[in-house]
């Protein structure tokens, strides 16, 4: 009997395991033209950048579905538009790390491992703590970014410095200046 016989002809095989075809922390060759050392340096430096970036986007969920207060409706808006950003730069990080042969890191529990932005507290935390806690994770975030954009231009890749530079660091910039703002104690005007 066939498979096919044998499971109908439609019948998904399930719980299927495989061989793991990549290590993490390993790159292949692809023709890029850039060295081997070059291309694990900005592989190592990208899923760094990538997991920080993967746990900034869930405080910035966090903090969307728990903000409270006079200004709900704005901060409610703004941090779901920084969110969707900061998704779309996990995915542009990560399909970097794709393209220089790498493998990405994509488990909610590696990116734990490897990210430097500290855990927030699982409760509801007071407006001006929760914006204070993302303008943190910006600045992690952009000190490793500037400083891996600096070596990975030195290294000749060019195509992740310029990403860390026009995508990361301009997205966080402009990002913590709209969230630093909103802590501004302007005086009453009488």
């Amino acid at each position: 009997m066939t498979i096919s016989t044998q499971h109908g002809g439609s019948q998904p095989w399930l719980h299927q395991r495989g061989e793991i075809v990549q290590e993490f922390g390993t790159v292949k060759q692809f023709p890029l033209g850039l060295s081997y050392a070059a291309r694990m340096y900005s592989c190592r430096r990208l899923n760094k950048v990538l997991a920080d970036t993967q746990i900034l986007y869930g405080l910035y969920k966090k903090h969307h579905w728990l903000v409270r207060g006079a200004t709900f409706y704005q901060l409610h808006l703004v941090l779901d538009k920084h969110a969707a950003e900061q998704l779309t730069l996990v995915d542009t990080l990560a399909e970097r790390v794709q393209t220089l042969g790498g493998v990405a890191v994509g488990d909610p529990r590696h990116v734990a491992e490897i990210t430097s932005v500290p855990r927030p507290p699982d409760g509801v935390e007071e407006v001006p703590a929760m914006l204070s806690r993302l303008l943190a994770a910006h600045e992690t975030i952009l000190a490793d970014a500037h400083d891996a954009a600096v070596r990975t231009g030195e290294l000749g890749d060019d195509g992740t410095n310029d990403l860390l530079v026009s995508q990361v660091v301009r997205t966080g910039e402009l990002q913590a200046w709209f969230l630093a703002e909103h802590l501004v104690d302007t005086p009453l005007v009488r």
